[in-house]
């Protein structure tokens, strides 16, 4: 407020800043009051936020799966000699002259392509590791921003509080004193002190709907040692592009490139395709390739043998894996398109709401707030004066309270309906 025998004038909407910050003493004696911005606040999400920290050690894990999946069979080598010879007597004869021992080396030889069917499938599985870390990503951008957004308006809304407790505390004690003298009668002193209770009341909830908002940052942030006070322009809700100036069909095409969870289901389709082929590829047997020496215990001393086995599939043709792969590739094409329809959904759903916002708020002036503020100041004046009566004063005040909140529940909504849209198209498109 102004004061009217100071020669420096304050803006009311400082006044009220430092006000709020002084109501959260007791708060902020435990935790740092940080300002803070949309930007920085994504900026220590994306470095900080605990559970993309840990969603990102999927894509490692995935991306050593395809590095693993690369690697060829191992050569298996078998060593036998004499463990002993009864006619010398002699434990572990393996000597040139009358021992007995055999060396054999056999390599598994991967038959019908499965080697670069495994690594697609470990591909497409570092694909959809991916995609479930940047549909996390999405979700926790969407709430970190929805519930910066709220935390602001309801911040707003304290200083609307703020503003008439501030006033109604300087009449109300101007009241006591006066009715101590006499000059006002205890009902009109009561009548303002209880306005004065309920705005207190009202403020209290605000501060509770606020403290359980900054819980949820201060996860996301993981920082439990941080009271933020949201740093955003007014204008914020107003400044925003017309939502009507883009297109439904434009909307939907940009969220099937870019919803996460509709690329992770055309992966998961797309995987069990290639484990179908997989399937199939292993009812091929292997071949076991290898070479043997027998040094006296075959033919003829020192025999060398060339080795070459393989599986007769005549009963286990993988007929069960192979038909369970079927049917998967049948359900997931199912859930790709139930996927589809629900991004379709929630896309048209959040662009009639956010045309819904921006009509309401499109109807209110722009000067409206700075207007009512200024009459506030003039009320009080006025009362003060006696020119108003007392029964003017707490019609004013309930109105004016009331307008304040819902002018900063519109743009919260306004701004709620914007983020809600960029969820459901799967990017940012309308942004400050």
């Amino acid at each position: 407020m102004y004061s009217r025998d100071s020669k420096t004038k304050r803006p009311p909407r400082i006044v009220a800043s430092c006000i709020i910050i002084l109501l959260f003493a007791c708060r902020a004696a435990a935790q740092d009051t940080v300002h803070i911005s949309l930007q920085d606040a994504e900026k220590q999400f994306l470095e900080k936020n605990l559970d993309l920290l840990a969603e990102k050690y999927n894509i490692s894990i995935a991306r050593a799966q395809i590095i693993q999946s690369k690697l060829y069979n191992n050569p298996n080598l078998s060593l036998s000699g004499n463990l002993y010879n009864p006619s010398r007597k002699q434990f572990f004869d393996v000597s040139n002259e009358h021992g007995q021992y055999e060396i054999g080396i056999t390599q598994l030889i991967s038959l019908a392509g499965k080697r670069n069917k495994q690594i697609k499938l470990a591909q497409t599985s570092a694909a959809m590791s991916e995609n479930a870390f940047f549909d996390l990503l999405r979700t926790l951008r969407y709430s970190l921003r929805s519930n910066f957004f709220q935390a602001y308006y309801l911040q707003n809304s304290m200083r609307a509080y703020t503003d008439q407790i501030t006033s109604l505390e300087k009449m109300d004690a101007t009241y006591k004193e006066l009715q101590s003298k006499g000059l006002v009668t205890l009902k009109d002193a009561v009548r303002l002190r209880s306005l004065l209770y309920s705005l207190k009341a009202d403020r209290t909830a605000a501060e509770n709907q606020v403290s359980d908002i900054e819980s949820e940052l201060q996860l996301l942030l993981a920082n439990n040692h941080a009271y933020y006070v949201i740093d955003m322009p007014d204008n914020a809700a107003a400044n925003l592009p017309a939502i009507r100036n883009t297109s439904l069909a434009s909307l939907v095409d940009t969220a099937y490139a870019n919803r996460q969870d509709l690329l992770l289901a055309q992966n998961n389709l797309r995987y069990n395709e290639q484990n179908l082929k997989l399937q199939k590829a292993m009812a091929v047997p292997d071949l076991n390739l290898g070479a043997d020496f027998d040094k006296r215990g075959s033919f003829v001393d020192n025999a060398t043998f060339l080795t070459v086995g393989i599986d007769l599939p005549f009963f286990n043709r993988n007929q069960g894996n192979i038909k369970a792969a079927s049917y998967s590739i049948d359900q997931h094409k199912l859930q790709v398109n139930q996927q589809t329809q629900k991004v379709e959904n929630e896309v048209q759903t959040a662009y009639l709401k956010a045309l819904n916002t921006d009509k309401m708020l499109e109807s209110v002036d722009p000067e409206f707030r700075g207007q009512f503020e200024q009459l506030l100041k003039s009320v009080t004046d006025n009362f003060l004066k006696k020119n108003l009566s007392l029964l003017e004063l707490t019609d004013f005040y309930d109105s004016y309270k009331e307008n304040m909140l819902q002018l900063n529940q519109l743009q919260n909504d306004r701004m709620q309906a914007i983020e809600t849209l960029n969820f459901a198209v799967g990017k940012t498109l309308f942004n400050n």
